[in-house]
């Protein structure tokens, strides 16, 4: 090649290979820095979809093991009652076997009545207390029914009962709502409820709950009575207006003697990725205790005879509890499993083999020093030229 001052070959080839080692010097640290073997897609697009994937089953399911986790903590708290409404089945038993002796009279059944009332009315406080984040577990459940005219229509989003229980399947609810100046008041009277002396909730909206006159959406209102161990939450939106009369609606309570509750344990959304469980009530009305005393000798056998019957029932929803709490474990533990193969195939894609990109990058910083050193050389290769002219 012809020597000449204006193109300097050597250069241009020695700054081009440097511009490519330290692009893949800057690369291999890229990875170094991040630990990943796939900084960006164009380092690997396949490996990059499927790692992404992986790890987004990996996030899934390690939720998945904590919901299996709390699963198993609600159905002990659930356990626990239980097993405290069998003690005081026993003590029942006891008192009904006592009070069917011949040798009491009356008046000494009446005295042994009283603490049987009392412990029955403890059985309906368990159930009525017992839940694990704002649900109840052992009371089973209650259902609102529907009307035409109560609804969003009327500016209610939702009811919810908590707390309720009732005698009969349905029961008669009538909800009132008195207007005011700014907010209002509102009246729920559930009839023929077993909810202590007075059936009557009440709460009121406060000025600051409104927006122009309306009501601002979602707010919750939440009914209560001192005397009830129980509690309405209504759900409004803006069709409650402070000035606009709302006419008062009748509904009625829907009673179960079971609840149930679905726990997701898998990443997905079929039928596979969650557990249903369902948990018998344990009130009086579901152990079929209600009415029942020890005043008599009759009455005392026929309570007997009843609490055996409750105990067996208690027994076998104490059973299915156990039984769902082995699922869950069982479940928990696979969900480790999984989750720990997961990781592993996501790491075989995206995880950086420190020792063998460290071998690489290594290699690319001596040709980066030795880039920068032969362009400096070649730099420097013009100026023999000037040795012609003297």
């Amino acid at each position: 090649m012809a020597l000449n001052a204006i193109s300097n070959y050597a250069a241009n080839v020695a700054h081009r290979n440097l511009q490519t080692s330290d692009a893949q010097a800057t690369s291999s640290l890229a990875k170094l820095s991040s630990g990943t073997r796939v900084v960006s897609a164009r380092d690997d697009a396949a490996s990059l979809a499927i790692g992404s994937r992986l790890n987004a089953e990996v996030a899934a399911l390690r939720q998945a093991s904590v919901n299996a986790g709390q699963a198993v903590s609600m159905l002990q708290i659930a356990d626990g009652a239980m097993a405290k409404v069998q003690d005081i089945l026993v003590r029942m038993k006891t008192l009904a076997v006592q009070a069917g002796s011949g040798q009491l009279s009356n008046t000494e059944r009446s005295m042994l009545d009283a603490e049987y009332q009392a412990l029955l009315n403890e059985v309906d406080r368990i159930a009525l207390d017992t839940e694990f984040n704002g649900n109840q577990l052992i009371n089973g459940s209650i259902t609102i029914g529907d009307n035409t005219n109560f609804g969003p229509a009327a500016g209610v989003i939702n009811i919810a009962a908590v707390g309720v229980q009732t005698d009969a399947a349905t029961t008669a609810g009538i909800l009132g709502y008195s207007t005011g100046a700014s907010g209002g008041t509102f009246t729920l009277t559930a009839t023929d409820a077993v909810l202590g002396v007075s059936t009557t909730f009440e709460a009121t909206i406060s000025s600051a709950d409104w927006t122009g006159g309306y009501l601002t959406t979602g707010t919750a209102l939440k009914l209560t009575n001192p005397s009830a161990d129980a509690f309405m939450t209504i759900t409004l939106n803006t069709s409650f207006h402070a000035n606009t009369a709302i006419a008062t609606d009748g509904f009625s309570f829907d009673q179960s003697g079971t609840t149930s509750y679905s726990y997701k344990i898998g990443s997905g959304t079929a039928d596979q990725d969650q557990i249903t469980i369902f948990l018998e009530g344990v009130n009086i009305n579901s152990l079929s205790l209600a009415g029942t005393d020890i005043t008599s000798a009759a009455n005392a056998d026929a309570a007997s005879e009843a609490i055996s019957h409750a105990i067996d029932t208690l027994n076998t929803s104490r059973a299915r509890i156990g039984a769902a709490q082995n699922r869950l474990e069982f479940a928990a533990a696979n969900i480790a499993s999984t989750m720990e193969n997961t990781e592993a195939a996501r790491s075989n894609l995206m995880d950086l083999d420190i020792a063998a990109e460290m071998t690489v990058f290594t290699s690319k910083q001596i040709l980066v020093q030795s880039g920068i050193a032969m362009l400096a050389q070649a730099n420097q290769m013009p100026q023999n030229l000037l040795k012609l002219f003297q």
